[in-house]
């Protein structure tokens, strides 16, 4: 198999590494804005560097993974599907709804794989959790509570074309709700905080978010994020029934320390970063990909999926803005 990756960035280059080892893909092309980058990539995994995007569709590559800037996503994908391809992309498909809506629109019209990258559904602790909640072992939940915590915040160049921490952080945590609980998001209220520093007032951001959701079977749900956690970085998901509770993300690594005398601290070093913590995810999705051109499984993640979290995440941003609850049909798509 022929790939064609597109980005040679952080999250690029660990997915480049992936599929360079990949049993089943014998030719990896690389290109990006950077072509130096691309070409310092390509020599290190022994890969071919394409010196711009066009090059990629004329080496017969049989799909392509898009890992370039977010603002490009809408456009490469596009591409890729009026060529035929098959598309892996990180999320999101687009920061706005009629990106991506149109995006979707070009892939369903060619009849093209779009596989979108939500690595949580991958994750071990996740999957446990999603099993949990549907083997009934929990009972009835009643209470969710998810959470994203960045060790770092990024540049202040990056705010601006992120989205927002709704759509840009807090967009994991809504499509694994999803995911795991079967359930869809009804209603948002939202709110955040933006005292961290200018940088978030300037990008019409905020440092800190917080969301109560209320699920379609009237299940009550937490998000959390921020953009500094200086313990490290934290993510987690907490399940509570009837019947038992479950976390996600509480193992020895999990930057937080009890103040209880015999309470745990953490026995190993912090996580630090999205791409320490869910390596073997990322990696669990690119394999699914492959699998999924050389028609062996469904795609485990399409993008009218990726669709319903960001549309969460638009009335959450509503939500803050006007300082209401938001209703999630209020966010209605073309097919509404």
């Amino acid at each position: 198999m022929r790939i064609g990756l597109i980005g040679a960035g952080r999250i690029g280059t660990f997915h480049a590494t992936t599929l360079s080892r990949h049993r089943e893909v014998g030719s990896l092309i690389i290109t990006d804005v950077d072509a130096a980058r691309a070409r310092g990539l390509a020599d290190r995994l022994g890969a071919t560097a394409a010196p711009g995007m066009d090059e990629i569709y004329t080496r017969g590559v049989d799909a392509v993974v898009i890992t370039a800037a977010t603002a490009a996503h809408a456009e490469l994908i596009g591409r890729a599907a009026r060529s035929g391809l098959p598309v892996f992309c990180e999320k999101p498909i687009a920061v706005d709804l009629p990106s991506t809506l149109a995006a979707l629109a070009e892939g369903e019209a060619a009849k093209t794989i779009l596989q979108m990258g939500f690595q949580r559904r991958f994750d071990a602790g996740y999957t446990a959790a999603r099993e949990a909640v549907r083997s009934g072992r929990l009972g009835r939940l009643h209470t969710i509570r998810a959470m994203t915590s960045d060790m770092a915040p990024p540049p202040a160049a990056y705010l601006p074309a992120s989205g927002g921490i709704y759509r840009d952080c807090l967009v994991h945590d809504f499509d694994a709700l999803r995911w795991v609980t079967g359930r869809e998001v009804v209603e948002v209220y939202a709110t955040g905080s933006d005292t961290g520093g200018a940088m978030y007032r300037e990008a019409d951001d905020v440092e800190t978010a917080a969301a109560v959701l209320t699920l379609d079977d009237g299940t009550l749900a937490t998000a959390t994020a921020t953009r500094i956690n200086g313990a490290g970085y934290d993510v987690r998901m907490e399940l509570a029934g009837e019947l038992d509770t479950v976390a996600v993300g509480l193992d020895a690594r999990t930057p937080i320390t009890s103040t209880e005398p015999a309470g745990p601290t953490p026995a190993g070093r912090p996580w630090t970063g999205f791409l320490e913590r869910f390596a073997p995810a990322y990696e669990a999705e690119i394999a699914a990909f492959v699998e999924v051109v050389r028609g062996e499984r469904a795609n485990p993640c399409d993008g009218r999926e990726a669709l319903q979290a960001l549309r969460v995440a638009e009335a959450c941003e509503l939500s803050r803005h006007e300082r209401r609850p938001v209703d999630v049909g209020e966010i209605a798509d073309a097919r509404d």
